[in-house]
């Protein structure tokens, strides 16, 4: 089991609450690529994107997925990150990729319980929903194009931690 673990998906979808409790479960390691940024830069996405664009913001995003890459880690990865080709085929040939997925109504609910607006600015400033739907439409086949695995992540977080565990085929 000497693998990295990406989980990609739509902001919401619960990429780092999953991660987490997957690297517990597998005793791997957990890096959350945005908090990551955070750390490293002392700034938030939204002040990135004000200060550097999206494309800056994106450029230090692929950095961040390829110096935390390693073995025994699950690395959530922030919702545009499969926006780049280039991120797409490092994850798949440097490890496992499984894209969380969730209708826009789930999303949608999800975000506005907890906007979290520093960590996950507006892409579109359209109303909440229809920027999930818009967004979603756009990025959806490269979240396929990404995963190896899709999990409906509309349920329970245990039997999503079941799922992706069957999924795998690992033996704990």
């Amino acid at each position: 089991m000497n693998k990295t673990i990406f989980l990609v998906g739509a902001r919401a979808a619960g990429k780092t609450t999953i991660g987490k409790m997957l690297a517990d479960k597998l005793s791997f390691s957990f890096i959350d690529t945005d908090n990551h940024l955070l750390k490293t830069t002392q700034k938030t996405v939204a002040e990135i994107v004000e200060k550097e664009g999206w494309e800056g913001f994106r450029a230090r995003e692929s950095q961040v997925l390829v110096d935390t890459t390693k073995p025994n880690r699950v690395i959530a990865t922030g919702g545009g990150m499969v926006l780049a080709e280039h991120n797409r085929n490092f994850m798949k040939q440097n490890g496992i990729v499984i894209f969380l997925s969730a209708p826009v109504d789930t999303l949608a609910a999800r975000l506005m319980k907890d906007p979290n607006v520093t960590q996950r600015p507006s892409l579109t400033d359209l109303p909440i929903i229809d920027e999930i739907e818009k967004i979603l439409s756009e990025r959806l086949p490269l979240y396929h194009d990404a995963a190896h695995y899709v999990i409906n992540v509309d349920q329970d977080k245990g039997l999503i931690l079941e799922k992706i565990i069957e999924t795998l085929g690992w033996k704990l």
